[in-house]
Protein backbone atom coordinates (compact mmCIF):
# COMPACT_ATOMS: atom_id res chain seq x y z
CA UNK A 1 0.00 0.00 0.00
CA UNK A 2 1.76 3.39 -1.12
CA UNK A 3 1.88 5.76 1.84
CA UNK A 4 0.30 8.85 2.03
CA UNK A 5 2.62 12.29 1.16
CA UNK A 6 3.17 13.85 3.74
CA UNK A 7 1.71 17.42 2.44
CA UNK A 8 -1.53 15.26 1.87
CA UNK A 9 -1.56 13.60 5.09
CA UNK A 10 -1.11 17.22 6.95
CA UNK A 11 -3.92 18.36 5.25
CA UNK A 12 -6.09 15.79 6.03
CA UNK A 13 -5.18 16.40 9.53
CA UNK A 14 -6.02 20.07 9.69
CA UNK A 15 -9.46 19.31 7.42
CA UNK A 16 -10.53 16.66 10.51
CA UNK A 17 -9.25 18.68 12.96
CA UNK A 18 -11.16 21.81 11.50
CA UNK A 19 -14.55 18.76 11.51
CA UNK A 20 -14.06 17.82 14.83
CA UNK A 21 -13.80 21.90 16.01
CA UNK A 22 -17.43 22.21 15.50
CA UNK A 23 -18.35 19.69 17.86
CA UNK A 24 -16.22 20.80 20.34
CA UNK A 25 -13.43 18.33 20.13
CA UNK A 26 -9.73 18.46 20.03
CA UNK A 27 -7.20 16.10 19.48
CA UNK A 28 -4.79 15.11 22.88
CA UNK A 29 -2.01 14.69 20.52
CA UNK A 30 -1.21 18.21 19.20
CA UNK A 31 -0.94 19.00 23.11
CA UNK A 32 -0.28 16.25 24.98
CA UNK A 33 3.59 17.51 25.40
CA UNK A 34 2.81 20.75 26.75
CA UNK A 35 -0.13 19.39 29.05
CA UNK A 36 2.41 17.09 30.52
CA UNK A 37 5.97 17.88 30.44
CA UNK A 38 8.98 16.29 31.88
CA UNK A 39 9.41 18.52 34.60
CA UNK A 40 7.64 21.45 36.36
CA UNK A 41 7.22 24.50 33.66
CA UNK A 42 5.93 27.85 34.88
CA UNK A 43 5.78 31.60 33.22
CA UNK A 44 6.68 33.22 36.98
CA UNK A 45 9.72 34.41 37.19
CA UNK A 46 11.87 34.88 40.09
CA UNK A 47 11.70 38.59 41.04
CA UNK A 48 12.73 40.82 44.51
CA UNK A 49 10.37 43.88 45.46
CA UNK A 50 12.55 46.56 47.11
CA UNK A 51 10.27 47.60 50.14
CA UNK A 52 12.27 51.33 50.09
CA UNK A 53 11.10 51.52 46.14
CA UNK A 54 7.23 50.46 46.61
CA UNK A 55 6.78 52.04 49.99
CA UNK A 56 6.44 55.44 48.33
CA UNK A 57 4.13 54.48 45.98
CA UNK A 58 2.22 52.86 48.67
CA UNK A 59 2.43 56.26 50.74
CA UNK A 60 1.32 58.30 47.91
CA UNK A 61 -2.40 56.06 47.47
CA UNK A 62 -2.78 56.73 50.90
CA UNK A 63 -3.45 60.53 50.18
CA UNK A 64 -5.46 59.93 46.92
CA UNK A 65 -7.83 57.11 47.89
CA UNK A 66 -9.28 56.34 51.70
CA UNK A 67 -9.27 52.55 52.98
CA UNK A 68 -12.99 52.88 53.07
CA UNK A 69 -13.07 53.94 49.44
CA UNK A 70 -10.67 50.98 48.16
CA UNK A 71 -11.96 49.05 50.70
CA UNK A 72 -8.80 47.38 50.78
CA UNK A 73 -6.04 49.65 50.34
CA UNK A 74 -3.53 47.12 48.46
CA UNK A 75 -0.69 47.38 46.17
CA UNK A 76 -0.46 44.20 44.26
CA UNK A 77 2.98 42.00 43.94
CA UNK A 78 2.57 41.19 40.15
CA UNK A 79 4.67 38.10 39.06
CA UNK A 80 6.65 39.73 35.91
CA UNK A 81 6.18 36.67 33.89
CA UNK A 82 2.39 37.04 34.71
CA UNK A 83 1.57 40.76 34.33
CA UNK A 84 -1.93 41.74 34.74
CA UNK A 85 -2.88 38.07 36.14
CA UNK A 86 -3.22 39.69 39.38
CA UNK A 87 -0.71 36.56 41.13
CA UNK A 88 3.13 36.34 42.44
CA UNK A 89 2.98 32.81 41.90
CA UNK A 90 0.29 30.50 39.91
CA UNK A 91 -1.81 29.46 42.69
CA UNK A 92 -1.36 32.43 44.81
CA UNK A 93 -1.52 36.26 45.65
CA UNK A 94 0.53 38.43 47.32
CA UNK A 95 0.07 42.52 47.84
CA UNK A 96 0.97 45.62 50.47
CA UNK A 97 -1.98 46.92 52.50
CA UNK A 98 -1.56 50.22 54.29
CA UNK A 99 -3.68 51.66 56.84
CA UNK A 100 -3.18 54.80 57.82
CA UNK A 101 -4.54 56.28 61.73
CA UNK A 102 -7.87 56.81 61.85
CA UNK A 103 -9.01 54.15 59.26
CA UNK A 104 -11.18 51.70 59.22
CA UNK A 105 -10.54 48.78 56.22
CA UNK A 106 -14.65 47.74 56.42
CA UNK A 107 -15.86 43.85 57.49
CA UNK A 108 -16.57 41.54 54.69
CA UNK A 109 -16.04 37.78 54.30
CA UNK A 110 -14.92 35.59 51.40
CA UNK A 111 -14.23 31.86 50.32
CA UNK A 112 -10.19 32.72 50.08
CA UNK A 113 -8.14 32.44 52.94
CA UNK A 114 -5.38 34.94 53.49
CA UNK A 115 -2.91 35.58 55.94
CA UNK A 116 -1.39 38.87 56.62
CA UNK A 117 2.43 39.56 57.93
CA UNK A 118 3.24 42.66 59.25
CA UNK A 119 5.73 44.45 58.02
CA UNK A 120 5.71 47.88 59.24
CA UNK A 121 4.33 50.02 62.04
CA UNK A 122 2.25 49.48 65.25
CA UNK A 123 -1.14 49.66 66.88
CA UNK A 124 -3.26 48.61 63.69
CA UNK A 125 -5.33 45.54 64.69
CA UNK A 126 -7.23 43.16 62.99
CA UNK A 127 -10.45 41.27 64.08
CA UNK A 128 -11.88 38.03 63.19
CA UNK A 129 -15.05 36.34 63.60
CA UNK A 130 -15.63 39.25 67.01
CA UNK A 131 -12.14 38.92 68.40
CA UNK A 132 -9.91 41.61 67.27
CA UNK A 133 -5.42 41.26 67.61
CA UNK A 134 -3.09 44.37 67.44
CA UNK A 135 -0.65 44.15 65.15
CA UNK A 136 2.97 43.87 66.25
CA UNK A 137 5.97 43.91 63.06
CA UNK A 138 6.86 40.45 62.45
CA UNK A 139 3.64 38.79 63.27
CA UNK A 140 1.83 36.22 61.26
CA UNK A 141 -2.18 36.71 61.35
CA UNK A 142 -4.75 34.34 59.68
CA UNK A 143 -7.83 35.21 58.31
CA UNK A 144 -9.92 31.93 57.81
CA UNK A 145 -11.97 30.99 54.57
CA UNK A 146 -15.33 32.52 54.69
CA UNK A 147 -15.05 34.78 58.09
CA UNK A 148 -15.75 38.49 58.89
CA UNK A 149 -12.96 40.62 59.27
CA UNK A 150 -12.22 44.32 59.13
CA UNK A 151 -8.70 46.30 59.89
CA UNK A 152 -8.50 49.36 61.76
CA UNK A 153 -5.89 51.68 63.12
CA UNK A 154 -6.78 53.31 66.46
CA UNK A 155 -2.62 54.74 66.71
CA UNK A 156 -0.50 56.93 65.24
CA UNK A 157 1.51 55.48 62.64
CA UNK A 158 0.98 53.85 59.48
CA UNK A 159 0.33 49.92 59.27
CA UNK A 160 1.62 48.42 56.70
CA UNK A 161 1.84 44.46 56.28
CA UNK A 162 2.16 41.54 53.06
CA UNK A 163 -0.93 39.73 52.36
CA UNK A 164 -1.07 36.22 51.14
CA UNK A 165 -4.32 35.09 49.63
CA UNK A 166 -5.09 31.50 47.66
CA UNK A 167 -7.39 33.72 45.31
CA UNK A 168 -5.77 32.00 42.03
CA UNK A 169 -6.76 28.34 43.35
CA UNK A 170 -10.56 29.45 44.88
CA UNK A 171 -10.51 30.76 41.39
CA UNK A 172 -9.42 27.71 39.24
CA UNK A 173 -12.03 25.94 41.26
CA UNK A 174 -14.86 28.26 40.56
CA UNK A 175 -15.48 28.34 44.25
CA UNK A 176 -15.87 32.41 44.60
CA UNK A 177 -17.72 33.72 47.42
CA UNK A 178 -17.36 37.55 48.85
CA UNK A 179 -20.56 39.46 51.05
CA UNK A 180 -20.05 42.81 52.94
CA UNK A 181 -21.09 43.00 56.21
CA UNK A 182 -23.91 45.37 57.26
CA UNK A 183 -21.80 47.47 59.54
CA UNK A 184 -18.45 48.98 58.62
CA UNK A 185 -16.72 47.46 61.91
CA UNK A 186 -18.00 44.01 63.03
CA UNK A 187 -19.01 43.68 66.71
CA UNK A 188 -16.36 42.20 69.13
CA UNK A 189 -17.57 39.39 70.75
CA UNK A 190 -14.65 38.06 72.59
CA UNK A 191 -11.66 39.87 74.75
CA UNK A 192 -8.39 40.10 72.79
CA UNK A 193 -6.05 37.15 73.23
CA UNK A 194 -8.99 34.41 74.00
CA UNK A 195 -8.12 32.14 70.99
CA UNK A 196 -4.76 32.28 71.90
CA UNK A 197 -5.48 31.68 75.93
CA UNK A 198 -8.14 28.79 74.52
CA UNK A 199 -5.68 26.94 72.26
CA UNK A 200 -2.42 28.60 71.71
CA UNK A 201 -0.97 27.65 74.95
CA UNK A 202 -0.75 23.75 74.68
CA UNK A 203 -4.23 23.40 76.14
CA UNK A 204 -7.81 23.47 74.41
CA UNK A 205 -11.36 22.94 75.87
CA UNK A 206 -12.55 20.15 76.68
CA UNK A 207 -14.79 18.67 73.70
CA UNK A 208 -13.64 21.83 71.69
CA UNK A 209 -13.96 21.67 68.08
CA UNK A 210 -12.05 24.19 65.66
CA UNK A 211 -14.17 27.11 65.22
CA UNK A 212 -12.63 27.99 61.64
CA UNK A 213 -12.58 24.00 60.15
CA UNK A 214 -9.36 23.06 58.93
CA UNK A 215 -7.63 25.98 59.66
CA UNK A 216 -5.85 27.08 62.54
CA UNK A 217 -8.33 28.38 65.82
CA UNK A 218 -4.79 30.70 66.71
CA UNK A 219 -5.28 33.49 64.33
CA UNK A 220 -2.62 35.41 65.47
CA UNK A 221 1.31 33.66 65.93
CA UNK A 222 3.21 36.98 67.55
CA UNK A 223 6.88 37.83 66.43
CA UNK A 224 8.47 37.55 69.65
CA UNK A 225 7.72 33.46 69.97
CA UNK A 226 8.26 32.95 66.50
CA UNK A 227 11.93 34.74 67.61
CA UNK A 228 12.19 32.68 70.30
CA UNK A 229 11.88 29.59 69.23
CA UNK A 230 14.12 30.03 66.16
CA UNK A 231 16.48 30.59 68.95
CA UNK A 232 15.74 27.88 70.86
CA UNK A 233 16.37 25.89 68.06
CA UNK A 234 19.60 27.79 66.93
CA UNK A 235 21.01 26.81 70.53
CA UNK A 236 20.66 23.18 69.92
CA UNK A 237 21.31 22.21 66.37
CA UNK A 238 23.07 22.49 63.61
CA UNK A 239 21.49 24.69 60.41
CA UNK A 240 20.19 22.59 57.53
CA UNK A 241 22.91 23.30 54.83
CA UNK A 242 19.85 24.67 52.63
CA UNK A 243 17.23 26.35 54.96
CA UNK A 244 18.89 27.16 57.93
CA UNK A 245 17.04 27.02 60.95
CA UNK A 246 13.05 26.95 59.38
CA UNK A 247 9.98 26.04 61.35
CA UNK A 248 6.59 25.86 60.08
CA UNK A 249 3.54 27.47 61.64
CA UNK A 250 1.05 24.31 62.44
CA UNK A 251 -2.46 23.96 63.80
CA UNK A 252 -2.81 23.29 67.33
CA UNK A 253 -5.57 20.64 66.99
CA UNK A 254 -3.46 19.20 64.18
CA UNK A 255 0.07 19.27 64.33
CA UNK A 256 -0.94 20.25 60.23
CA UNK A 257 -0.14 23.54 58.21
CA UNK A 258 -1.72 26.42 59.97
CA UNK A 259 -3.83 26.90 56.59
CA UNK A 260 -5.07 23.99 54.47
CA UNK A 261 -4.13 25.57 51.36
CA UNK A 262 -1.43 27.96 52.42
CA UNK A 263 1.61 26.78 54.38
CA UNK A 264 3.83 29.14 56.31
CA UNK A 265 7.29 28.95 57.21
CA UNK A 266 9.77 31.01 59.49
CA UNK A 267 13.51 30.29 59.30
CA UNK A 268 16.81 31.74 60.76
CA UNK A 269 19.85 32.53 59.01
CA UNK A 270 23.29 32.76 60.69
CA UNK A 271 25.26 35.66 59.95
CA UNK A 272 27.77 34.27 56.82
CA UNK A 273 25.19 31.34 55.63
CA UNK A 274 26.44 29.93 52.20
CA UNK A 275 23.30 27.90 51.76
CA UNK A 276 23.36 24.95 49.77
CA UNK A 277 20.77 24.89 46.38
CA UNK A 278 17.55 23.06 46.39
CA UNK A 279 14.15 23.24 44.64
CA UNK A 280 10.90 21.92 45.24
CA UNK A 281 7.84 22.24 43.61
CA UNK A 282 5.95 24.98 45.90
CA UNK A 283 6.85 28.61 44.02
CA UNK A 284 7.09 30.32 47.78
CA UNK A 285 6.73 33.89 48.34
CA UNK A 286 9.68 35.40 51.25
CA UNK A 287 9.62 38.54 53.38
CA UNK A 288 12.71 40.00 55.21
CA UNK A 289 12.39 40.16 58.49
CA UNK A 290 15.45 40.69 59.69
CA UNK A 291 19.25 40.83 58.22
CA UNK A 292 20.60 41.12 54.73
CA UNK A 293 22.32 38.45 52.05
CA UNK A 294 21.37 37.18 48.26
CA UNK A 295 19.15 34.77 47.08
CA UNK A 296 20.30 32.92 43.94
CA UNK A 297 17.25 31.65 41.49
CA UNK A 298 18.24 29.51 38.32
CA UNK A 299 21.17 31.57 38.23
CA UNK A 300 20.10 34.92 39.02
CA UNK A 301 20.98 36.68 42.18
CA UNK A 302 18.94 39.22 44.41
CA UNK A 303 20.39 40.97 47.42
CA UNK A 304 17.61 41.90 49.97
CA UNK A 305 17.33 44.16 53.07
CA UNK A 306 14.81 43.69 55.78
CA UNK A 307 11.11 44.57 54.42
CA UNK A 308 11.85 43.28 50.75
CA UNK A 309 9.94 40.35 48.95
CA UNK A 310 10.93 38.17 46.87
CA UNK A 311 9.82 34.74 45.06
CA UNK A 312 11.17 31.82 44.04
CA UNK A 313 9.20 29.76 41.35
CA UNK A 314 8.16 26.45 41.12
CA UNK A 315 11.30 23.42 40.56
CA UNK A 316 13.90 26.59 40.16
CA UNK A 317 17.10 25.91 41.72
CA UNK A 318 17.72 28.52 44.92
CA UNK A 319 20.56 29.31 47.27
CA UNK A 320 19.98 31.56 50.30
CA UNK A 321 23.00 33.58 51.82
CA UNK A 322 23.23 35.48 54.73
CA UNK A 323 25.64 38.47 55.36
CA UNK A 324 24.01 39.34 58.71
CA UNK A 325 22.23 36.97 60.74
CA UNK A 326 18.37 36.76 59.06
CA UNK A 327 14.91 35.88 59.79
CA UNK A 328 12.70 35.20 56.38
CA UNK A 329 9.23 34.78 56.66
CA UNK A 330 7.84 32.38 53.84
CA UNK A 331 4.59 31.38 52.37
CA UNK A 332 3.48 28.30 49.75
CA UNK A 333 0.61 26.56 48.42
CA UNK A 334 2.80 23.14 49.73
CA UNK A 335 -0.47 22.02 52.25
CA UNK A 336 -2.20 21.55 48.66
CA UNK A 337 0.76 19.66 46.76
CA UNK A 338 0.92 17.68 50.08
CA UNK A 339 -2.72 16.49 50.01
CA UNK A 340 -2.94 15.65 46.64
CA UNK A 341 0.82 13.62 46.34
CA UNK A 342 2.48 16.04 44.53
CA UNK A 343 4.86 17.87 46.69
CA UNK A 344 8.67 17.35 46.23
CA UNK A 345 11.64 18.66 46.92
CA UNK A 346 15.46 17.84 45.66
CA UNK A 347 18.25 19.40 46.71
CA UNK A 348 22.03 20.48 45.26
Amino acid sequence: MASVPQADLQAERKALYRRMDKQNLAPLWEVLHALIPNQPETPCKPALWRYREARPYLMEAGKLITAREAVRRVLILENPGMRGKSCITQSLYAGLQLILPGEVAPSHRHAQSALRFIVEGSGAYTAVDGERTTMHPGDFIITPSWTWHDHGNPGNEPVVWLDGLDIPIVQALAAQFQEPHEQEVQPVSRSEGAAAARFGNGLKPLGAASPFGRTSPVFNYPYARSRESLAGLAQDSDPDPCHGWKMQFVNPLTGGHAMPTIGAFIQLLPKGFAGQAVRATDGTVYSVVEGRGTVTVNGETFDFEPRDTFVVPSWMPCALAAQDETVLFSFSDRPVQEALGLWREQRG
